[in-house]
């Protein structure tokens, strides 16, 4: 085609893009001159300003704009698919020096440089600290009674040999935040004896996380006073510790209660409160309260009724900031009503959220990435742009692009911020000059959807089209940091429903199946669309014919349901290579729901979620994790597609829940320690034949191959986008290793000190119990002309417990079996593989054992 000369030739070409773009028609004039002439007047149009404390950018309007007056043609400053990020960034040192800018990044990076450099300078000792806090007690003419020794390096020997207890014993406050301690006795032993202590901080110290809950109950016992441990506060709180969170400055110097009269603000936000102690939080206490902060606080210990009940009687309180869902009510509006004096809630004007009859977003505190000093600019750009990135996927007449592309917009665009009342919108759009893909170059166009003052922040919405049925508010959490608290619920609420499940097994007392061969002289005609088995079947009791309708057998790559039974002539009598409802394990969000409600929590199944509907539980299990210091990978897979295409091993929570854009996805724990082999990652392919599930009868190939990475196995976090490194699919395109069956478990056995008839038994019965789940759940399944065959991908721990990956429907298993079969099985091997699918429809169609174990 030519050259696109007018905009009618423009919106014939572009007519689905446009639509689907949401481009107002009285702009598409306009859009053509400008994409056309390649006009980026945004410049014109906005500026852009420094804000959030040098942390971030917003755009701003130079000028009054009407609603659908104007459409800007932003660029972008970079294009890629998520594996080939790092490399790009390594390859392309202006690039990342242009994002660091964009992303505010190049500010933050020198300040972190700058604090670092000036401590380093410093060498403040620990007995240097010290004696300047005595100087200026001293100097205030009282004995020292607080004091902070930070990042000081102090390990148990040096604690030990500060004596605290003998040299300060009217201590009120100790901070001994991010130091190396290890010692629980050492600890306990070196502050016993502060009596008056009434705040201790241990945070980021070995024996915090070490110690836990048990080393917190062992202090408090010690304590008798303390009333704040590790920031949060204690049970024993009253006055002190809330006079402290007011900042009351006599707070530091004595460890009398503290009179509150004078309170106004209170900022008492991640403090752990499970109550609000009515003998602090009462009227005659702080009778000017006008502002508090609970946000981040469980509050389980006190009801609903008895919460308002204390809030209501602060007749002063105008301000408040709280969890929303949480222990007031599930929304804003909910709590307005049970406070009507309230004229602020979460920062957001009371009579605003009435006036909406919804929530706003506006009340939630930005996540801004966070990285260490030692993070290259590399590493810092990939932490952020998951705050500026937006996708698209290609597509043409045949098929959609397996994989997204993601992008960053340029200055103007990514200044644009998050609004859920957006005055803006921004959509991606190709833009085809000469009416083909192969012309086409991409953009994102912004333009305005309601009338836009002079000097007004330029907003959108980063999840547009998104509501609450598809978890709009939990996955705002990439950008805003939400109630914890609320996640953590449902997380422990999802956790109790798995560990009251179980369903009973049912086992079939029905006789055996027996061999579809009507006689000895009978031939049983088989239609296929495979190559694989056309080239490969050889049994002399089957043959092939070229119409579906005239089979015996149908192994098709093909869904036959009722509609192409009629279509194709098909009848009720034919063998088919699939049972109803198989998609409850071959698809893997379908897989993960099988097994849950079956089993609950399986010890070889990881930790699952639908990223469809279990938004809200994932987060809620990451912060229980963070919380806890446990490990926290994870790994995120399409619903439905194979060769680990569009899957990506991450920690990082927004990265988490945007991938979760592209497309239907799960989130697995990733298994961070899988058994090796000579230092590689390896999974097992298994070959499962079902033949009958009433009476229930499921065979395993005697033969199984070891898929192995080609690179060696590390958690660096420059090695998880690496997929030699964390996957083992390398039939495509890739340097290919396969190891003989038979040579595998000698060599497996040998390297590990390992009997593998061990780790196999326990494979056998994961396999079993995974098909008996199935059926037990949905006994639509069974069908007595149903044959199949599964591929099962296995993965070892490193202490030889197997985890089931995921199961392969019929037709990409008999494809992948041809491949990997004949790659695996040397001339040297007990089964040819030339003979694979010989054994195959003999076991499944003539009883036929022969390389086949029960299971």
């Amino acid at each position: 085609m030519a050259t696109i000369t007018s905009v009618e030739e423009f919106v014939q070409v572009h007519g689905v893009l446009l639509a689907s773009a949401g481009i107002p028609a009285s702009l598409h004039a306009q859009l053509f001159h400008k994409l056309s002439s390649q006009l980026f007047d945004g410049g014109d149009f906005f500026h852009v300003e420094v804000c959030e404390n040098g942390k971030q950018r917003r755009l701003l309007s130079s000028t009054h704009l009407p609603m659908q007056s104007q459409v800007f043609l932003v660029d972008h400053a970079w294009s890629f698919r998520l594996p080939d990020a790092r490399i790009q960034l390594h390859e392309h040192p202006g690039l990342v020096e242009r994002l660091s800018a964009m992303m505010c990044l190049s500010e933050c990076v020198s300040e972190v440089e700058e604090e670092t450099e000036s401590f380093r300078d410093e060498k403040h000792t620990v007995e240097t600290v010290i004696i300047t806090a005595q100087t200026q007690a001293k100097e205030a003419g009282r004995d020292l009674c607080w004091l902070e020794l930070d990042e000081a390096d102090i390990d148990d020997a040096i604690l030990k040999s500060l004596e605290i207890p003998k040299r300060f014993p009217n201590l009120v406050g100790l901070s001994l935040w991010g130091n190396k301690l290890s010692s629980t006795d050492v600890v306990l032993e070196a502050i016993s004896g502060l009596t008056n202590l009434k705040a201790l901080w241990l945070n980021e110290n070995p024996v915090a996380v070490k110690g836990g809950d048990a080393l917190k109950t062992t202090l408090l016992s010690s304590l008798p006073y303390l009333e704040i441990y590790n920031s949060q506060l204690t049970e024993k709180y009253g006055r002190w510790a809330v006079a402290f969170c007011a900042g009351i400055s006599s707070a530091k110097t004595s460890s009398r209660k503290e009179g509150l009269e004078e309170v106004k603000f209170l900022d008492l936000s991640d403090r752990g409160i499970l109550c609000l102690h009515p003998k602090v939080f009462n009227p005659r206490e702080m009778p000017f309260l006008n502002a508090l902060n609970l946000k981040g606080n469980p509050l389980d210990g006190q009801t609903k009724a008895n919460l308002l009940e204390t809030l209501r009687s602060f007749q002063n309180l105008r301000t408040l900031e709280i969890a929303i869902p949480g222990a007031l009510g599930k929304t804003g509006i909910d709590i307005l009503e049970s406070l009507p004096n309230l004229s602020m809630l979460n920062g957001v004007e009371a009579i605003r959220i009435m006036e909406q009859g919804r929530d706003l977003v506006g009340n939630l505190e930005q996540r801004f990435p966070q990285w260490s000093a030692m993070d290259s600019a590399e590493d810092r750009v990939l932490c952020a742009m998951w705050t500026y990135l937006m996708n698209y996927r290609l597509c043409d007449e045949e098929k959609l692009d397996e994989t997204p592309v993601w992008y960053v917009m340029d200055e103007l665009g990514s200044a644009a911020r998050h609004s859920d009342e957006p005055n803006f919108r921004v959509a991606p759009f190709m833009y085809m000059p000469e009416g083909t893909v192969q012309s086409a170059m991409s953009y994102s166009l912004l333009w305005p959807v309601r009338n836009v003052s002079k000097g007004e922040e330029c907003t959108r919405d980063f999840l547009f089209g998104f509501g609450e049925d598809k978890q709009r508010s939990a996955r705002l959490t990439a950008w805003f940091h939400t109630p914890t608290d609320y996640f953590e619920k449902v997380y422990q609420e999802s956790q109790r429903r798995l560990e009251n499940t179980c369903v009973k097994i049912y086992t079939s007392k029905a006789p055996s199946i027996q061999s579809i061969l009507k006689g000895p002289n009978h031939v049983l005609t088989v239609y296929s669309d495979l190559p694989q088995v056309l080239e490969t079947l050889k049994r002399p009791e089957f043959t092939f014919c070229d119409d579906p309708a005239n089979a015996d057998i149908l192994w098709t790559s093909t869904q036959i349901d009722d509609e192409l039974k009629r279509s194709l002539g098909l009848r009720d009598e034919q063998f088919v290579n699939q049972f109803p409802f198989e998609a409850c394990i071959v698809m893997k969000h379908h897989l993960a729901k099988t097994i849950q409600q079956a089993f609950g929590a399986p010890y070889w199944f990881q930790t699952t979620y639908d990223m469809e509907t279990e938004v809200a539980a994932f987060i809620g299990d990451y912060f229980v994790r963070k919380k806890e210091n446990k490990d926290n990978l994870w790994i995120m897979k399409p619903w439905n597609m194979a060769r680990t295409i569009d899957t990506t091993i991450t920690d990082y929570l927004p990265a988490l829940i945007r991938l979760a854009e592209t497309g239907p996805k799960i989130c697995q724990k990733y298994i961070e320690h899988p058994a090796l082999f000579q230092g590689k990652k390896f999974d097992l392919r298994y070959i499962v034949l079902l033949r009958s599930l009433e009476p229930f009868e499921i065979f395993l190939s005697d033969v199984f191959w070891a898929r192995i990475s080609n690179n060696k196995y590390t958690l660096e976090k420059e090695s998880l986008s690496d997929y030699e490194t964390h996957f083992t699919v390398m039939n495509y395109g890739r340097k290919l290793v396969h190891v003989n069956t038979h040579d595998f478990v000698p060599a497996f056995e040998k390297e590990h000190n390992v009997n593998w008839r061990d780790i196999h038994q326990k494979v056998r019965q994961m396999l079993r119990s995974v098909f008996e789940g199935a059926f037990a759940l949905h006994p639509e399944m069974h069908c007595s002309r149903s044959r199949a065959i599964y591929g099962v991908d296995v993965l070892l721990t490193d202490s030889f417990e197997p985890r089931l990956l995921e199961v392969t429907y019929c037709p990409d298993c008999t494809r992948a079996c041809k491949y990997d079969v004949i790659n695996v099985l040397g001339n040297g091997s007990m089964i040819k593989a030339s003979e694979f699918f010989d054994d195959v429809f003999g076991c499944l169609f003539l009883n036929s054992k022969r390389n086949m174990t029960s299971l």
